[in-house]
């Protein structure tokens, strides 16, 4: 093994790992990884077939030695202390200008104290999401860098070249200085809890508001695919239903234990939405849906102890129509949140984010990919200062006729008892941001009476107190 030699280097030969560090030398840059697991050092070693052109270590020194100047090390490894331990692992091998980049799931904070501390040694740092799964990593992720400028145009050729592409444009694009990277990956999670959450709602609705089978929501995620819902999800979502179960009779789908997991950057986006107090509640709902969910016992109980409504089956065509046009209305709010909580944290960080950019770089390869992005894209592309989806021309007519369905379908869902939060609370934030007065006068009036908040009133300026009692 030749010594300076490789173009990138990966740490983290796991699953994505393994698939990334291929996708970089099947485009024609040769590839070192690094991995405490001989295993999995022996696995990439295998799959690669030339050595010359991917290659791999459990010897840190030789993996980074193996490097070409200015080192490009990107870790894939789970977030937290672990990236910590690991940059300390590598830092008495480098030189100055080296590059490392953080391609996990890092807070965005954790990111930030990072890169400082990185370039006060001299190396640069920087952190850039990475979407699409493991199939994505394999066959063109979409990634999203942000940090150094200068240290990322070291590494662009390489990001473009795996990255997917739409239409011939890489799903890659450089998003701002210091976390914004790993800022706007965290609300992308947010947005996929958000239409995760929705897509199980459609399937609870037409399962216990129609009897619709599992070959007949295969048939109709599969249409809706086709359609204006076009999109990642949707089209996994159909290919979930035709599974069988190979460990028994029926449908893999009906034998899956309800409790959902997480790995907290939904909750992250959340959290972080409250403190820049921007709503974002359809993502809060997902959240705590997956929480709910956690609490099986609880709910087999209260199950017991609650009778639902006496069910009133719907005809399943209309049904179907209705729930296709309620979930497009819900996508588009969800979206209409997370790119809300992006333009007002790119000038609370000073990211100076380019939403249609943002958009546009995950039209492919990315879990929320779908055929809604164009129209968003388009929307910001129009008006680079539009804050919300609903104040833009491009999207007034697709809410305006999806908007009776969503109505109809929530007061049907609420009389038969079947839960759909995240409907419930997308169409509460469309009404609430449409409403010129709401009734939170009385809240004000509530603060000052107990606390002597104060309040401003609608006729004549100023801040005003009253002696309510």
């Amino acid at each position: 093994m030749e010594n300076n030699t490789y173009d990138f280097g990966l740490v983290g030969l796991g699953v994505m790992g393994r698939n990334f560090i291929l996708n970089v030398a099947d485009n024609d840059y040769k590839a070192f990884g690094y991995d405490l697991d001989p295993e999995k050092v022996s696995a990439l070693i295998k799959e690669g077939g030339d050595k010359g052109r991917v290659n791999a270590s459990g010897d840190i020194s030789s993996f980074v030695d193996a490097l070409s100047l200015p080192r490009k090390i990107m870790l894939l490894v789970p977030a937290g202390k672990i990236v910590d331990a690991v940059i300390e692992s590598l830092l008495p091998y480098l030189s100055p200008d080296d590059i490392i980049i953080d391609g996990g799931n890092s807070f965005f904070t954790d990111t930030d104290r990072r890169e400082e501390y990185l370039k006060n040694k001299g190396i640069h740092f920087f952190g850039a999401g990475v979407s699409g799964g493991a199939k994505g990593a394999r066959k063109g992720p979409s990634i999203m860098p942000g940090g150094s400028q200068e240290a990322y145009a070291q590494v662009q050729p390489i990001f473009e070249a795996v990255a997917a592409k739409f239409k011939g444009e890489p799903c890659v694009a450089y998003l701002g200085p210091k976390s914004a990277g790993n800022y706007v990956k965290m609300v992308h999670n947010g947005i996929e809890y958000g239409l995760m959450q929705l897509i199980t709602e459609a399937y609870d609705l037409l399962k216990k508001g129609a009897t619709v089978s599992n070959n007949e929501l295969h048939e109709i995620f599969t249409k809706w695919n086709n359609g204006r819902l076009q999109s990642f999800l949707i089209e996994i979502t159909a290919e979930i239903f035709k599974k069988e179960d190979n460990l028994g009779e029926g449908h893999l789908v009906d034998k899956i234990l309800d409790k959902a997991k997480q790995k907290g950057t939904g909750k992250w986006t959340s959290q972080n939405a409250m403190d820049l107090g921007i709503p974002v509640p359809t993502i809060d709902m997902a959240v705590s849906m997956r929480e709910l969910s956690a609490l099986k016992e609880d709910r087999i109980k209260a199950n017991t102890m609650f009778s639902k409504p006496e069910s009133i089956l719907k005809n399943k065509k209309e049904l179907e129509e209705k729930t296709e046009a309620a979930l497009f209305f819900a996508f588009i709010i969800t979206y209409t949140q997370g790119l809300h909580q992006l333009a007002d944290a790119s000038k609370e960080y000073d990211y100076n984010l380019k939403l249609n950019t943002i958009a546009k770089i995950w039209r492919a390869g990315c879990i929320i990919r779908a055929g809604l992005l164009e129209d968003i894209s388009e929307a910001f592309d129009v008006d680079m200062e539009l804050q919300n989806l609903l104040l833009s021309p491009v999207f007034k007519e697709k809410i305006t006729s999806s908007l009776p369905a969503a109505r109809e379908i929530v007061a049907y869902a609420a009389n038969q008892g079947i839960p759909m939060p995240g409907l419930f609370s997308a169409l509460s934030y469309f009404d609430a941001y449409t409403s010129g007065r709401l009734p939170l006068n009385l809240l004000q009036a509530q603060r000052d009476h107990f606390g002597s908040h104060t309040y401003e009133r609608t006729d004549r300026e100023g801040i005003f107190h009253t002696d309510w009692s």
